[in-house]
């Protein structure tokens, strides 16, 4: 038997969260801008809103 929608979306949720962990610490060992720019691109293909950078303040 299938899963639920719920669960579904629950497990996408997980996913885009462990992916998303992996992709900041790329980022964080990254050096070049242009590496940086294009894993930037591949985050916000997941998440459109994500910051990679700290926050200026």
């Amino acid at each position: 038997m299938g899963r639920v929608e719920r669960q579904r979306e629950i497990a996408r949720r997980r996913k885009r969260t462990v992916k998303l962990k992996k992709i900041r610490e790329k980022y964080a060992k990254a050096t070049s801008e242009s590496e940086k720019a294009e894993i930037l691109a591949k985050a916000r293909r997941m998440s459109p809103f994500i910051e990679l950078e700290p926050a200026a303040g």
